[in-house]
């Protein structure tokens, strides 16, 4: 076999690996060893794993390596390490969903994503650090420590899938699997500076997953490129429904549109953005001209206040989840302060405010609807601001002084309100060296031509080679 440095290993991709795995260049065991060298290096700063699995993964490694030699791979993701957010369910390995609740909960089977996954061939690494029950999106944890960001570690990773999108940037392992009810695997991805993909809403199943919203929860695959996101997506996806396409990671090319047509939404999304985030997003819409593609407004009309509209359904519905496991308002001292304050908000909510929210939801998803009949992708900004410090309750945007939990949901949480697939790919770094992270909005069960739009520009920009300078 040929040689090669931890480095090397930990950064290579999906397809890299994969292929000199298939020509035994390398071996299983090396992958996981290189994951496991930097989990054991950089997770005590970083805190990126709430559960490490070394020597698992390192009898999973041999297994994978024998039948390799054997009989060959039995697909590209064989052998690959990778990670879980520690909401999903894994069999008779504690699952803790970021709480003190379920410190000690030992699930007797595995979640949809696991079981489809270790199908697959991947090889599991540990658990993942998030904001508890995923109720947060910065992060931040008090039960276990927060998740750092390794580009600046006094700075959030973002949330809840933070210790994911941490240990994805880092090289302690290729992939990982995140849950996204308001931004949570697309704002951690663009505050660290991989690629997130949150599905259309129901194609990737969250049975076995500890919910927040059950009207709004998506599971997705983080990862360091486009192909890499398209290769455990189309594991883990379900069945799409008959005349759409199903992505395949070696068809992307063929299956973009020779010439796409970029939507720019001329309401809500352009609105209080930090002026290097705009700046950036703006540099990537004229690559996309470059590129041969027609950029051009969109209108979203109905969207303001629909940060509202999309956050009385989630209290609620995390609300009565809570109280029905027993869990809230009983056990109400052992939560986080944050997310026992919104427990506390969804009791108070009305029935009409519940009902006049869904009414709010289907008018956003006709204005996207039509609008994405003008065009094949919309673009926005992931977030609003680059990654704030850890502790800030508050952020300046464009002059002004805004609560930083809002500000960081505001663009992602339509994706969530109107359940279409939404992608967050790198596209540049502010001045102080900050990831900044563009989010490409597609058509309902559109995953192929949303992954095809943005390879293309993944391949014209160098964003997503670049890695956190660990010291």
């Amino acid at each position: 076999m040929t040689s090669h440095s931890e480095s090397e290993l930990a950064f290579l991709s999906i397809k890299q690996a994969a292929r000199l795995l298939r020509r035994k260049e390398i071996s299983p065991v090396d992958l996981v060893n290189a994951a496991l060298g930097r989990i054991e290096r950089w997770n005590p700063a970083l805190h990126a794993f709430l559960t490490v699995l070394g020597d698992p993964a390192r009898r999973q490694a041999k297994l994978a390596e024998r039948e390799i030699n054997r009989c060959g791979p039995r697909g590209p993701l064989h052998g690959i390490p990778i990670s879980l957010k520690d909401n999903f369910w894994t069999r008779g390995i504690r699952t803790t969903a970021g709480s003190k609740i379920l410190a000690d909960f030992v699930p007797g089977k595995d979640s949809d994503v696991a079981s489809r996954l270790a199908r697959a061939g991947t090889i599991l690494l540990g658990k993942t650090n998030m904001h508890e029950f995923a109720y947060g999106i910065t992060g931040e944890n008090q039960h276990y420590g927060s998740s750092r960001n390794p580009w600046a570690p006094e700075r959030i990773s973002g949330g809840s899938s933070g210790g994911s999108a941490v240990a994805v940037a880092t090289g302690m392992g290729f992939a990982s699997m995140g849950t996204d009810t308001g931004g949570s695997i697309r704002i951690p991805s663009s505050l660290c500076g991989i690629v997130g993909l949150k599905p259309t809403f129901g194609l990737v199943s969250v049975f076995g997953v500890v919910p927040l919203a059950l009207s709004f929860d998506h599971a997705g695959p983080m990862a360091r490129s486009v192909t890499d996101a398209c290769m455990i997506f189309e594991a883990t996806a379900g069945k799409y429904p008959k005349g759409e396409m199903r992505p395949d990671y070696r068809k992307l090319r063929k299956n973009r549109p020779r010439r796409f047509r970029v939507g720019w939404p001329k309401e809500y999304f352009f609105e209080r953005v930090d002026a290097e985030v705009r700046r950036l997003i703006e540099a990537a819409a004229q690559k996309f001209e470059s590129l041969g593609s027609r950029v051009e407004e969109v209108s979203l009309p109905r969207l303001a206040g629909s940060i509202d509209e999309a956050t009385n359904l989630v209290v609620a519905e995390a609300s009565q989840y809570h109280e029905s496991q027993g869990y809230y308002p009983a056990r109400a001292a052992e939560y986080d302060d944050d997310v026992r304050e919104r427990l506390t908000s969804g009791h108070g909510l009305l029935a009409v405010d519940y009902l006049r929210a869904f009414a709010k939801r289907k008018v956003i998803e006709e204005d996207f609807a039509a609008a994405l009949k003008q065009v094949d992708v919309i673009i926005a900004a992931t977030s609003p601001i680059p990654a704030p410090p850890i502790g800030a309750s508050e952020v300046q945007v464009a002059g002004r002084p805004e609560p930083v939990r809002p500000t960081l949901l505001r663009l992602s949480r339509p994706g969530n309100l109107t359940g279409l697939p939404v992608i967050s790919i790198p596209c540049g770094f502010t001045r102080e060296g900050l990831p900044v992270g563009m989010q490409l909005i597609g058509p309902r069960w559109g995953e192929a031509q949303l992954l095809a739009v943005a390879l293309a520009y993944e391949e014209a920009t160098e964003w997503h080679k670049q890695h956190p300078a660990l010291n």
